[in-house]
């Protein structure tokens, strides 16, 4: 093989994550909307019924599907299905940054905007209940914040003896920020948390 065999299959290729192609891939929208004269946040709570994290407060969103155009279309489908709201009353979609969770996961989020939320009759498969919250509520109150720390445990027949410092190796620590939003009765946190703290940080920079 030359080097120019080896180049030719860098020319136009594209990055990715390195290992994405094992990560689950998920797409979420958090919908915006007007409520009573003002611009709020709509939020889904989880269906009981579900396996995965019932009662859990989350925006609209699911499993990218093979069949999905891209990640947008998933938020898009996954929005309407579970809001049961056609297409077209979910406008001016635009994507927030993707995330990649310890978790091999990869999130892609995207603010868009329900253009007539008196429409939405959510679906009891998957969905318990909606609620909104006024977007200045988010803009006038920051979260609680805690740190997760994630301790590394080998298994037990990892070759140590195959490594500088042997069982002494220095292993990097690593740790994650949760945060917490109160409103009423309602706690969110998590992923959603997360996507929600990052596009109010969007919006302040650019006032």
């Amino acid at each position: 093989m030359q080097i120019e065999n080896i180049i030719s299959k860098f020319k136009n290729r594209s990055p990715v994550i390195l290992g994405s192609e094992s990560f689950s891939k998920y797409a979420v929208l958090l919908p915006l909307l007007y409520k009573n004269e003002e611009i709020h946040i709509l939020f889904e709570v989880r269906s009981l019924q579900l396996r995965r994290q019932p009662g859990e407060i989350c925006f609209p969103g699911g499993r990218v599907d093979k069949t999905d155009e891209d990640e947008m279309e998933t938020a898009v489908r996954e929005t309407s299905e579970e809001l049961q709201l056609d297409r077209e009353l979910i406008k001016n979609v635009y994507p927030l940054d993707f995330m990649v969770t310890p978790f091999g996961t990869m999130i892609y989020p995207f603010v868009g905007v329900i253009t007539e939320p008196e429409n939405i009759v959510p679906n009891p498969a998957e969905v318990g209940e909606v609620f909104t919250v006024p977007l200045s509520y988010f803009l006038e109150n920051s979260p609680d914040t805690y740190e997760i720390n994630f301790k590394l445990e080998p298994e037990s027949n990892f070759p140590f003896d195959q490594i500088a410092g042997g069982e002494d190796y220095n292993w990097q620590t690593r740790k994650m920020m949760e945060h917490f939003y109160y409103y009423d009765d309602k706690v969110i946190w998590g992923l959603t948390a997360r996507i929600l703290g990052h596009f109010i940080e969007v919006i302040k920079q650019t006032e």
